[in-house]
């Protein structure tokens, strides 16, 4: 079997937008050209939220681009597509994001050992503009201090 490259896509803006109050990692129902597409690291995820539609998990703005080779049976790259939990968590992710305040946003998606597309997914709180003024700060501190450690 050949050995596949990893394939990492993060939501960069996410964690300077959104504080994380609960992480899950979801499969992802796609077709033959979207996973193509994904192991050609042809994806987006930084406008991409989950919604429910009938207690079943949806993602809506996840971009994968049409595959080069997908001829006519080449997939809607903006579609909505299903995501895979257990419906226990299902269940538990439903109740929490109905919270005022609370959204569903993807984090990062990457292949797993058997080659499946994953996608994390977080339970998240909008960040008030202090709160990342706050991140900045720190971030600007911790970088400061590794500037010194190296001299």
């Amino acid at each position: 079997m050949a050995e596949h490259q990893q394939i990492h896509i993060r939501n960069k803006k996410a964690s300077f937008e959104y504080e994380f109050l609960e992480k899950y990692v979801a499969g992802i129902q796609l077709v033959g050209t979207e996973i193509k597409s994904i192991r050609a690291g042809k994806a987006n995820i930084t406008d991409a939220y989950c919604f429910f539609r009938n207690s079943e998990l949806w993602i809506q703005g996840l971009h994968i681009a049409e595959y080069s080779w997908g001829t006519c049976n080449n997939h809607d790259p903006k579609r909505e597509r299903k995501l895979l939990l257990n419906r226990k968590e299902l269940n538990k992710l439903e109740r929490k994001a109905q919270d005022k305040g609370l959204t569903i946003i993807a984090i990062r998606m990457f292949l797993n050992e058997k080659g499946y597309a994953k996608l994390e997914i977080a339970l998240s709180r909008g960040k008030k503009m202090y709160d990342k003024r706050q991140d900045l700060k720190e971030k600007d501190s911790k970088r400061e201090l590794d500037r010194l450690k190296k001299i």
